[in-house]
């Protein structure tokens, strides 16, 4: 009689083996059908269990005859019981105490609830989690990965641990890249595009600090010797940056130059209206 089976596994191969193991069959005694050839994905995302059936020839059952009655054994005689010897009368006891009532235990106060972000399976949360841990196994680093829910329906990301630099980069380049992987895994095929923003150690907000005092510090220096002073090449982010600390910043203003990665700002002097004051229109290299 033919029979077959379903079998799943992360490759054929696995699927089929786990099948033969199952049956206890040789793999001439089945024939194989490839129901679903299993994918890998990208980091555990997409991936899908491969699905093969196997089918093999079960013998027949033969009939199995009737079982003859057994006659019952007759029962042994029972030995007469001895007398039971007489038990001597307990001795009163001295009355004891009555036990005290153990105290009722103490109300504990209601703990407060933890601060951590929930990750369904299949949440954004959850996606990006899975992404960034495979990611940084890759990169050989170990990180604790805390995420948060943001206001503009995105998320904030905090790597934290030891030799958390080889996450950074030269000028926060690969944290860049990082983050710019992780926004692309998750929201790729996704109708909610919420940005992920992707930090170590707080890096970006120090980071963020040290650029607003050096566009404080380039404009005093293009107000005092009257001349453009270009900064260093950034990227979009950080050139973002220096432009918004001197928006509003009086006696200068900002411009991009040059094309990408050597894009930089230029931090140019304007001349106060209604003086005469002669101006260098060349600016000085700053790195």
């Amino acid at each position: 009689m033919q029979k077959s089976i379903e079998v799943h596994g992360k490759t054929t191969d696995d699927a089929i083996a786990k099948g033969l193991a199952e049956l206890g069959l040789e793999r001439d005694d089945v024939s194989v059908e490839i129901v679903e050839r299993g994918k890998k994905g990208v980091f555990g995302i997409g991936a899908v269990e491969a699905v093969v059936r196997l089918s093999y020839e079960a013998p027949d059952e033969a009939p199995r005859p009737a079982a003859k009655p057994v006659a019952p054994k007759p029962a042994p005689a029972t030995p007469k019981a001895a007398a039971p010897k007489p038990v001597p009368a307990p001795k009163p006891e001295a009355a004891k105490p009555a036990p005290k009532p153990a105290p009722a235990p103490k109300a504990e106060p209601p703990k407060p609830a933890t601060a951590a972000y929930a990750r369904p399976e299949g949440s954004q949360a959850q996606q990006t989690e899975a992404f960034l841990k495979g990611l940084l196994a890759h990169m050989g680093v170990q990180a604790d990965i805390t995420i948060s829910q943001r206001e503009n329906d995105g998320l904030d990301v905090q790597l934290s641990g030891e030799h958390i630099g080889a996450v950074i980069g030269r000028r926060g380049e690969t944290l860049d890249a990082i983050q710019y992987l992780t926004n692309y895994a998750v929201n790729r095929g996704s109708d909610r595009h919420g940005h992920i923003n992707v930090d170590a150690e707080n890096y970006r907000s120090k980071r963020e600090d040290s650029l607003v005092h050096l566009a404080e510090k380039m404009a005093e220096k293009a107000i005092k010797y009257k001349r453009s002073m270009a900064l260093e090449p950034m990227n979009s982010y950080e050139r973002h940056v220096i432009h918004a600390a001197l928006q509003d910043y009086e006696g200068v203003t900002t411009s991009s130059i040059g094309t990408e990665p050597n894009r930089r700002v230029v931090v140019s002097y304007v001349k106060p209206e209604g003086k005469k004051e002669d101006s260098d229109k060349g600016y000085k290299e700053w790195c």
